[in-house]
Order: C-alpha cells, then sequence, then structure tokens
C-alpha cells in the first residue's frame, strides 16, 4: 500500500470539517421535523380500541397526526420548542461526522491500497458497505452520550422534566453512573451497521452508475471533457437517494433505539 500522501490527508480533514460543518447546519434546519419525529417514535400508543377499553394504555395517543402535532407544540411549548435538544444534537454531528468521515477514508486507503478519492470509487459495494459499517459504528460509540441527551431533551414535552442539558447530564451521572450515558448503545449498534453500510455503499453505487450515465451521454454527443466529473447536483441526489433508501429501510430499528433511549 502507497504512503499517505499529505495532500490527501489534508483533504480528508477538509471533507471531515465540512462535513460537520454541513451536519450542523442540516440538523439545525430539520430539528421541527426531527422533534416530531422523536415525539411519535417514543409515544405509548393503543394498538386496539380493545387496550384503551381493558385499560392496558390509560388514554389515546397526543400525537395523531404530523399536523396536529404540529399545532400542540407550538401551542404548549411555543417556537423554541421545536429546536429542543438542538444544542446536544450539535454537539453529536460535529464528532460523529468527523470521525465518521475519517475512519472511513482510512478503511478505504486501506481496502484500495491507495489514498487517491478516484480509486476509493472502484471499491466493490461489498467493501463500499462493510467500510460504512464500521465507520458508522466508530463515530457511534464516540458521540454517543450527546445523541442520547438529545433524545431525552427532544422527546420531553411539558412540563419538562430536565430543563437543561446539564440538569439531565447530571441527573443519568448521579443515578446510573457513567453507564448511564451509554444506554441503548446495543440497539443504537445494530441499527447504524445497516443503516451507515446502506447509506455509503448505495452512495457509491449511485455514483458510479451516474459516471457511467455521463460517459454514455458524452459519447453519445460526441462531446470532450472530464466524462467522470459529477455535478454538484448529481451528487446531493445520489446523497439524496442513498440516504432515503437507508432510512427507510432501517426506520424501525430507529424507534427501537429511541425506546431504548428514554
Amino acid at each position: 500500500m502507497e504512503e499517505q500522501d499529505p495532500g490527501q490527508w489534508k483533504r480528508t480533514v477538509i471533507d471531515a470539517s465540512a462535513g460537520a460543518i454541513a451536519g450542523g447546519i442540516s440538523r439545525t434546519v430539520t430539528s421541527p421535523l426531527d422533534v416530531i419525529k422523536i415525539r411519535f417514535q417514543v409515544q405509548l400508543e393503543p394498538t386496539t380500541s380493545w387496550a384503551l377499553l381493558n385499560g392496558h394504555i390509560s388514554r389515546p395517543s397526543k400525537y395523531t397526526g404530523m399536523f396536529q402535532a404540529t399545532k400542540d407544540i407550538f401551542r404548549e411549548e411555543g417556537l423554541w420548542g421545536f429546536w429542543r435538544g438542538n444544542v446536544p444534537a450539535l454537539l453529536m454531528v460535529m464528532p460523529y461526522t468527523a470521525i465518521q468521515f475519517t475512519v472511513l477514508h482510512k478503511l478505504k486507503t486501506f481496502a484500495a491500497g491507495s489514498s487517491k478519492a478516484e480509486n476509493h470509487i472502484n471499491l466493490s459495494a461489498y467493501l463500499s458497505y462493510v467500510s460504512g459499517a464500521l465507520a458508522g459504528c466508530a463515530a457511534t460509540v464516540g458521540s454517543y452520550p450527546f445523541d442520547l441527551l438529545r433524545t431525552i431533551l427532544a422527546s420531553q414535552g411539558e412540563p419538562k422534566v430536565y430543563p437543561t442539558m446539564r440538569s439531565a447530564f447530571v441527573d443519568i451521572i448521579s443515578t446510573r453512573g457513567f453507564r448511564g450515558l451509554y444506554a441503548g448503545l446495543s440497539p443504537t449498534l445494530v441499527e447504524i451497521i445497516p443503516y451507515a453500510g446502506l447509506q455509503f455503499g448505495t452512495y457509491d453505487t449511485f455514483k458510479r452508475w451516474t459516471m457511467d450515465w455521463n460517459r454514455i451521454r458524452s459519447s453519445n454527443t460526441s462531446s470532450t471533457g472530464a466524462d467522470n466529473k459529477l455535478s454538484s447536483f448529481q451528487l446531493f441526489v445520489c446523497g439524496l437517494a442513498a440516504g432515503t433508501c437507508a432510512k427507510l429501510v432501517c426506520h424501525p430499528l430507529d424507534v427501537v433505539k429511541k425506546r431504548f433511549q428514554v
């Protein structure tokens, strides 16, 4: 395997930093949807009217639809209720993204025998999946306490159990010890292995398909230039499609993870 090119290492640091910043921005923008999602995931829901009539669950679900949940959260908690838990979410996404990109680059460099990104695209779907899954596991372990605090703060309505991130942290440490900060880690790892694997595996696959399509289009139009280059929009579409596929497959595991966390 060739030696690490300083320029390639610099590019990895830049990519990881850019990913952390982009992750922080996207977390903040999508926080209202994330809060609503978590409220639905952690509430106890009667599966039949029989459960309510027989007292197995004392009351029907508080949130029954996305529009109704939005109105209730706004009425009870105000506009800032949609950004509850955003601070630990930002503290989570920065180390998570930085660790994920760094480990992913190292694994792909080892698998491809080269640190050059253009050689990483030629890895098999299996190696892309394994690299993504391992990178996701490393990032999860490194940032998990912030994920736990984010879920706890975002899931609580009014009245608040924990008014601040500090109060939640102190209570967890005092009642459950340091291990309490990793409550639900096992189901989280069970979720992140297929999720991160599918996300990066399908992303690389979609990029290869798009590059092939660019080459075919270029040959049909007899144009010259960098046929393999992907536009920013094409990379965006590949990332969107990969993330959507991974989320659809792994969402049930995310529900289980959230129940363990709270």
